[in-house]
């Protein structure tokens, strides 16, 4: 710290009591005699002397805000001032003032006498004043302007709060004979407690919290303090006093040095805010005004920089790391100086020196090693190993630890300056730059410096390069020069240089810093330059330290510049060392990759590592093997270089000039340049284009451009390739064009066209295809598939071999979509009878599960006809099998169809039927249930029926029989209470039957009446002669069948009956032919033949009694007499006969369905194909042609 005086004024014959500065820094007001004086703090100019007291001014003070200050004087008046200079206020105490103090918060004025102090602010109208024990000497208020202090004669301290009652009290230990002499609050707010400043003239400084406890001890002075003042951050203070100087102090009390020596007491010391000037006033009427300049106490070592804090701590930094440590000396720091792991701080009385804990690099724990304790001069101070070397102008002193003398060197001129350049512990060496520009080197061990070179000019700053073999100098013109230590010659030189540094981890990189610059050299390459506030002090591998004012700093210079200078020369290993200091990643890629076009493989290598790119490194490592096994076309290796680097077409021309355009082809297609690869090939090679053409095909496949793709593959002739794209995205109109131009020899791509349009349901297309081809049973296939049946029909009626291909998978749609009957149908058609009775057998059976009567007996009926067919195409033993089953089907259709009305009736509420229809239906299904019942019809039911009907129509023994029957049976719990009713009932009726329904059971044969129920079936008890009935009333028909004699065919019967020979004319007239060649009916106007006439007659007559039924067989002649009109003959198909039937009363008109050959009355017939436009037993259509 040194004290630079600025200015120095003297008041003749006055003493300088108080001063104190406007808070901005700009105005000094200063109690002098009997005037307030106000001065420029520049320059120290008198700007005003204020005049209004009448006595000595003891005091001033300013308020924080600037807006005024006050004077206090003997003369027993405050008086307040504006910052104008213009006093607006006065008021006055019973004793002269002795202090006064604004508070720094709420600006008001404390005023200090004799005997008491009072309290003033602008806004109220009195002071409030409080009386005191103790004259008091001095007073000030806390940073927060909450309490007040006062310092009084008799030793103890009063601290009160705003309202003037008395807080806190500290008395000194000396009492009256110690006065308090001035007190001051520390301004810094960093501070935890408010922390007050005692100097009294016990000759002690001490400090105190606000609490009243003591911080630390007292400290001893060798004065009498006459005032106490702090820095404006409160790190120092600065205290005058009897012995004529002002001194700096640390916040903690420690003393730093002298400000200035004076030749009077120095009253009052104030320092200006915010800055390092200190204002002194003395008893004789001087004013000075010092600048303190604190110099930079510090030492660096590689990536350790050491420097002084707050002048006694010291604050060790690890630049790469950033930590921090601090040593409290608690003395003024002179000199510091770190080498490896050592560290020598230089105190007033002697010397430290610190060691680390561990040799751990980042380790910033520091221990006391020795204690040299004596008092040494020097300018410099270097620490190594085992000395310390002490410089004191032209002398060099080496000390052991132990404080031991070793060794002594006197140079020549001044030493300028002095730098370890390390070495072993005990043997260091030192560069030496003296002032006469000579340049040395000592070591630690020997008595003999040696002289390196001499310059013309001083030397200022030296380093020398890691490998020992370069210096670099800054002479005290600036320039830097640069030697070969070996031959002493000038390497080269540099202007505006203030230091210098090598790089301390490569040999030929050197910094220097200058003219707000930073430059970089590599080699002998041009600097490179980068904008730096400071000096740079060392140089490690990428960082460059950097001195600015007080803070030392580490700057991350990427080496990019330099690496760059070296790779245009090709110099990649020096590059790659470059590089290795430090470079940002995209410098290793350029690195790299120029290092590779060089073919430099090694350090390409090095380099692709660092930045981790696999693809290079693999490239590397396949030419290096290319290499062991004997290649050496060095054009080779860099074609195959640029073609990894993207320079496409260097690589091919380096390709083609090597003779491998087969690799240059492969890359342009791998890279799908394919117009590049076609320019290449030209227009020489066709089979080379062909290749190319499908190879950028396959590409466009895969980038997802498929059109691209077909039409290249279509123009390569991959037709299947293509057809394959175009099927796969459905453009039909492009695979039509294809399958069009396609010749119909091309099967393989004209049959996967096709399965495409099959696939995307364009069957239009599909078939136009298959026609092409000729495939008729694809295209059956397809129309099959896609279900058109009427083009399959139109198909098979062309080519009858695909019937099978046809009808059945029809018939198959027709049953997987309930269309049973339909589906027989087809089975049927396609000769798949097992398939189409199956069919008929499966519907017939849920027909009867289902209840559906109606549908099985048409289901049996249509069962007995398949059964006919069968039986037709079949061998003998089949055909009879067959026929059994005919009559079998046939016989259940009736019954079915029969049953159906009943349980219509039972289980219905309403029946559409008349009472004497279901009496008979009834009568029918019993006559016919002799044997086994089938599945579904119910022998209650109709029993039960039968006497409700019989009971109804008067038939009450039938009635009666048919409950005694159903006692018989198990009887549904619906049907009991009914039953039981019936049976009691119809015992008060009569036991027998009505004649009207007997006489209906009459046999048109032998005129015999039968029961009611025949427990010989539907045959007459006396002739056994079926009877043959309705298929709709059930009523016994007026029809009787006969047979032909042996060698009249059913053609030459036919002939016979249609030749009659009319007997009358008139009998000609009465009957209406009805035979329209669909129906077969039989109607007569009027008139009764005459029985006598007709030979049929006597052809019925048959022996009574006899037990077995003898046929009625009619001879030509008797054929030849009967009337067409009389006879129905039911045609059935072979091998089954003919059947004829002869109606013996013509006038009931009898129709016969042609196909099932039912029997009907007319009307009924009419009635019912009106209601269901069918037959209702075979259902066949009435527009259907026979």
């Amino acid at each position: 710290m040194r004290a630079v005086l600025a200015w120095k004024e003297t008041i003749r014959d006055q003493c300088v009591y108080d001063l104190a500065f406007k808070p901005d820094g700009s105005q000094l007001i200063i109690a002098a005699g009997l005037r307030v004086l106000v001065y420029d703090v520049a320059d120290g100019a008198i700007i005003q002397p204020l005049k209004g007291h009448k006595d000595i001014v003891y005091c001033v003070a300013y308020a924080k805000d600037g807006k005024r200050f006050a004077s206090g004087s003997a003369d027993k008046s405050i008086i307040i001032w504006t910052s104008k200079l213009e006093g607006i206020l006065k008021y006055t105490h019973n004793d002269s003032i002795q202090c006064v103090a604004y508070n720094p918060v709420t600006h008001q004025l404390a005023s200090c006498s004799t005997g008491d102090f009072g309290l003033w602010s602008p806004e109220q109208k009195s002071v409030n004043k409080h009386k005191v024990s103790s004259k008091i000497t001095c007073c000030g208020w806390t940073n927060d302007g909450q309490y007040l202090a006062l310092g009084m004669m008799n030793g103890v301290v009063s601290i009160r709060n705003k309202n003037g009652e008395e807080k806190v009290k500290i008395e000194r230990p000396g009492g009256s004979s110690s006065p308090i002499w001035s007190i001051a609050w520390n301004p810094s707010k960093d501070e935890h407690n408010d922390i007050l400043a005692v100097a009294d003239w016990g000759q002690k400084l001490s400090f105190y919290q606000l609490s009243g406890k003591q911080i630390g001890k007292d400290r001893t002075l060798t004065y009498d303090p006459c005032c106490v003042s702090y820095f404006s951050k409160g790190e120092y203070i600065v205290m005058g006093g009897s012995d004529k100087q002002a001194s700096l102090y640390t916040k903690d009390g420690v003393r730093l040095g002298t400000i200035g020596d004076q030749n009077a007491w120095v009253w009052t010391c104030r320092v200006k805010p915010d800055s390092n000037f200190v204002v002194l006033g003395c008893q004789d009427g001087t004013i000075a005004c010092y600048q303190l300049i604190f110099s930079t106490v510090h030492g660096l070592y590689k990536d350790r920089y050491a420097y002084r804090d707050s002048m006694t701590d010291v604050i060790v930094q690890h630049l790469i790391t950033e930590q921090k440590v601090r040593i409290k000396c608690r003395e003024l720091v002179k000199k510091i100086a770190i080498y490896r792991n050592r560290l020598a701080i230089q105190l007033p009385e002697k010397i430290l020196i610190y060691e680390l804990y561990s040799d751990d690099s980042s380790d910033m724990h520091y221990r006391i090693k020795e204690k040299i304790c004596r008092k040494f001069e020097c300018n410099l101070l270097v620490v190594c190993s085992q000395h310390i070397i002490l410089c004191q102008e032209k002398r060099l002193q080496c000390l052991s630890f132990t404080s031991v003398r070793e060794k002594e060197w006197v140079m020549e001129s001044l030493i300028r300056y002095i730098k370890v350049i390390g070495g072993p512990p005990g043997r260091e060496g030192l560069l030496v730059g003296l002032k006469n520009g000579a340049i040395l080197k000592i070591f630690v061990d020997n008595l003999f410096p040696i002289t390196l070179m001499k310059l013309s000019t001083s030397v200022r700053c030296l380093d020398m390069s890691a490998s020992r073999n370069k210096l670099a100098v800054v002479d005290e013109h600036n320039t830097l020069l640069v030697y070969d230590i070996n031959s002493e010659e000038l390497l080269f030189q540099e202007p505006n240089a203030n230091s210098v540094a090598w790089n301390t981890q490569c040999e030929d990189m050197l910094c220097f810093s200058g003219n707000g610059y930073l430059n970089i050299k590599a080699s002998n390459f041009p600097v490179h330059q980068q904008k730096m506030q400071g000096f740079m002090v060392g140089y490690n591998g990428s960082k460059i330290f950097c001195l600015h004012v007080y803070s030392m700093s580490a700057v991350e210079v990427p080496q990019s510049a330099p690496m760059y200078q070296y790779l245009e020369k090709k110099m990649f290993k020096e590059a790659y060392q470059i590089a290795c200091l430090g470079v940002t990643d995209s410098d290793w890629r350029d690195l790299a990759t120029e290092a590779l076009e060089g073919l430099d493989f090694d350090t390409a290598k090095k380099a692709f590592i660092r930045i981790r790119d696999l693809r290079y490194l693999e490239l590397i490592n396949s030419i290096e093997e290319r290499k062991k096994r004997g290649e050496n076309d060095n054009e080779l290796f860099l074609a195959d270089v640029y073609a990894y680097q993207g320079k496409f077409h260097e690589a091919a021309k380096l390709y083609k000039r090597t003779g491998h355009e087969s690799r240059a082809l492969s890359m342009y297609t791998d890279l799908r340049m394919f117009e590049y690869a076609k320019e290449f090939i030209g227009a020489t090679d066709p089979k080379n284009s062909r290749i190319l053409m499908t190879k950028q095909a396959d590409w466009a496949k895969s980038s997802k451009e498929p059109r691209a793709a077909a039409e290249m593959y279509l123009s390569a002739g991959e037709h299947l390739k293509a057809i394959d794209i175009i099927g796969e995205h459905g453009w039909e109109d492009m695979l039509i064009d294809i399958a069009r131009k396609l010749d119909k020899a091309e099967r393989e791509p004209l049959a996967k066209c096709a399965f495409y349009f099959e696939r995307l349901k364009h069957h239009g297309y599909a078939s136009e295809t298959y026609s092409k081809m000729g495939d008729l049973q694809a295209l059956v296939q397809l129309h099959v598939e896609t279900q058109h049946w009427e083009e399959a029909f139109s198909l098979v009626e062309k080519h009858p071999q695909f019937k099978n291909h046809v009808y059945v998978p029809y018939a198959q749609w027709l049953a997987e979509n309930d269309r049973f009957e339909e589906a027989q149908k087809a089975f049927h058609k396609a000769g798949r009878q097992n398939e189409a009775v199956k069919v008929l057998e499966q519907l017939t059976q849920n027909a009867v599960v289902e209840n559906r009567f109606n549908d099985a007996g048409y289901y049996y009926w249509m069962l007995s006809m398949q059964c006919l067919d069968i039986a037709r195409a079949e061998s003998e033993d089949q055909r009879d099998e067959m026929l059994k089953k005919f009559e079998r089907f046939q016989h259940l259709a009736e019954l079915y169809h029969v049953y159906r009305s009943i349980q219509r009736y039972t289980d219905e509420p309403f029946s559409s039927h008349m009472p004497e229809t279901l009496f008979n239906i009834c009568r029918f299904l019993l006559n016919n249930l002799t044997k086994d019942i089938p599945p579904g019809i119910s022998k209650v039911n109709t029993l039960y029926a039968l006497a409700k009907q019989s009971r109804r129509l008067g038939a009450y023994k039938l009635a009666r029989y048919s409950y005694e029957k159903l006692q018989e049976l198990h009887i549904p719990s619906r049907f009991q209470e009914s039953i039981e009713l019936g049976s009691l009932t119809i015992r008060s009726k009569p036991f027998h039957d009505s004649e009207d329904l007997i006489e209906g059971m009459m046999c048109y044969r032998c005129s015999t009446n039968n029961p009611l129920l025949n427990n010989q079936g539907s045959v007459c008890i006396n002739c056994r002669q079926p009877f043959i009935y309705s298929a709709s009333s059930y009523e016994v028909l007026p029809l009787v069948q006969f047979y032909l004699e042996e060698g009249i065919s059913d053609e030459d019967a036919v002939s016979l009956i249609d030749l009659e020979v009319p007997h009358t004319d008139q009998r000609d007239a009465r009957w209406q032919d009805m035979d329209n060649g669909e129906l077969q009916a039989l109607r007569m106007d009027d008139g009764l033949d005459d029985p006598e006439e007709d030979p049929f007659t006597a052809k019925m007559s048959f022996e009574q009694g006899g037990s077995t039924f003898v046929p009625v067989k009619v001879s030509r002649s008797v054929l030849r007499s009967m009337s067409r009109r009389d006879v129905l003959i039911k045609r059935w198909p072979r091998p089954l006969k003919w059947e004829y039937f002869r109606s013996l009363l013509p006038d009931v008109s009898i129709t016969m369905c042609p196909t099932c050959f039912k029997m009907f009355h007319s009307e009924d017939y009419e009635l019912l194909v009106l209601q269901h436009n069918c037959c209702p037993y075979c259902r066949r259509p009435i527009d259907e042609p026979n």
